[in-house]
């Protein structure tokens, strides 16, 4: 029998109130994890309250020894990098040396907040002769966080690091299939000397838990990760009670490979940028759009680059159930819409992970702006091409989108890159990469990739709000 992933409240594990229980699955073979809890209303109201019990402390614990707290949970997750590397392979299936990564990811994101803590919060404004004028950052007491299944722990650590150094409290949700490392990353965090109830984490489905931590009274602002469908019943809720949100949601990212791009690099950063973590990324690469001169022969290169993708190995499973279905639905689609599928179409064929969730890597020529496989959100190691003409053209290829969160650029003309790194409606623009940058760098969409900024300094002015003094004497 499994062993059982609990609540983690008040800095310690707490059962679900509803005794109820949902089997984890391993995506990589299909088989059983661990029985995962199953909450509801009044876990969230248990964890609500002691992170409101303990707000008003830690706001008030001396900055610098938040940093040193910060400092230590990163040390510790490093320290413990194979066990939770473990634990993310368990729950997403995903390669080991992509865990790995993310792990130490996710201590960065600790480490530069911890730094940031004495960071100035406010200025002093000179109005009147008489008049002190002054602003300061504060913080907004609960913050609740609903992560996805796609990178849970780095996904956390994103949300939860900026948190802290601002001196908030936290109630967060991880997707239900994918737990582990947060309830981990609570655990380590108390050892590193987090006091109780400033860090909780409740478990179960987002149409429960979710649900709950947004429409808390106690809860005065919500950073969320996920679909755009999902974001928009939060936004709703969010809009009811008039509090804030970060929303990062859905992308269908452009990358734009010119002429005189070094075409090797491109290619390979082309193929990195569709299939890191099977597609399963909001700022995946999924549009290819390359000037006619070279498209046939570039597009060539890139298929033969991702031919030599394993499934098993470079390229993870789909981590839910209901996206591999969702891929195999797209993937009749693109045959009804007549793209031609250069490389893949289908589910894996490898024998050896029959009992996994994999897919093959796939690219699409043939492709037209008008079709569904070019426009929405897929969410695979699914990649589809198309021909442009000119900076014009490729411009008004990539903005030709309902998402604006990534795009990339591959040119050796820096004046170009400028002018198109202008002109693209989206969050973030990698020039001859595509990486979605180090913890440093301020990350968020346009237009329904959602909007406000995970990471970066920019990140600590969404969790806090600005307050202006004004002294007459």
């Amino acid at each position: 029998m499994p062993a059982s992933l609990e609540n983690w409240i008040d800095g310690a594990a707490c059962p679900p109130s509803t005794a109820e229980y949902s089997t984890g699955i391993n995506p990589s073979n299909g088989k059983p994890t661990i029985d995962i809890a199953a909450s509801g209303d009044a876990d969230v109201h248990q964890a609500v309250t002691a992170a409101r019990r303990s707000a008003d402390a830690w706001r008030h614990h001396p900055s610098a020894e938040r940093g040193r707290i910060l400092h230590r949970i990163a040390d510790s997750i490093r320290e413990n990098a194979d066990h939770l590397a473990d634990l993310e392979v368990e729950d997403t299936g995903k390669p080991r040396a992509t865990a790995l990564g993310e792990v130490e990811n996710s201590a960065a994101y600790f480490e530069f907040y911890a730094g940031l803590v004495n960071l100035p919060v406010g200025d002093v404004l000179d109005v009147e002769p008489n008049q002190h004028i002054f602003t300061k950052r504060e913080p907004y007491g609960v913050i609740g966080v609903i992560t996805p299944w796609n990178v849970p722990l780095n996904q956390a650590a994103r949300a939860v690091a900026p948190a802290l150094a601002t001196g908030n409290v936290v109630v967060l949700k991880p997707a239900e299939t994918s737990g582990q490392t947060t309830i981990a990353l609570a655990e380590l965090a108390s050892r590193a000397g987090l006091p109780d109830g400033v860090f909780n984490v409740v478990l179960g489905a987002g149409s429960t838990v979710g649900t709950a931590i947004v429409a808390h009274p106690d809860v005065r602002k919500v950073a969320f990760t996920g679909s755009v469908r999902t974001g928009q019943a939060v936004g709703r809720i969010a809009a009811e009670r008039i509090i804030p949100l970060t929303l990062e949601l859905g992308g269908k990212s452009a990358n734009i490979v010119f002429d005189d791009a070094d075409l090797d690099l491109a290619a390979k950063e082309a193929v990195r940028a569709f299939a890191a973590n099977a597609g399963q990324v909001c700022s995946a690469g999924t549009r290819l759009l390359v000037q006619r001169s070279i498209h046939d022969f570039f597009v060539a290169r890139v298929a033969e680059i991702a031919g030599n993708l394993r499934e098993g190995q470079d390229v993870g499973p789909m981590i839910t159930r209901p996206q591999f279905d969702q891929v195999q639905e797209y993937f009749d689609l693109a045959r009804q819409e007549g793209a031609h599928a250069l490389l893949g179409g289908s589910v894996s064929e490898r024998p050896e992970l029959s009992g996994g969730l994999y897919v093959q890597p796939t690219i699409y020529a043939g492709v037209s702006r008008d079709m569904r496989i070019a426009r929405e959100e897929i969410f695979g190691p699914v990649l589809v091409t198309l021909p442009f003409d000119d900076e014009k053209d490729a411009v008004s290829m990539a903005n030709d989108s309902d998402f604006g969160l990534v795009a990339g650029v591959f040119t050796k003309d820096i004046g170009r890159a400028l002018r198109i790194s202008d002109a693209i409606e989206a969050g973030q623009v990698f020039v001859n990469s595509w990486s979605t940058g180090a913890v440093q760098t301020p990350f968020g969409g346009h237009k329904k990739s959602g909007y406000g900024r995970e990471k970066g300094i920019e990140a600590m002015h969404h969790y806090t709000h600005l307050k202006s003094v004004v002294v007459v004497y």
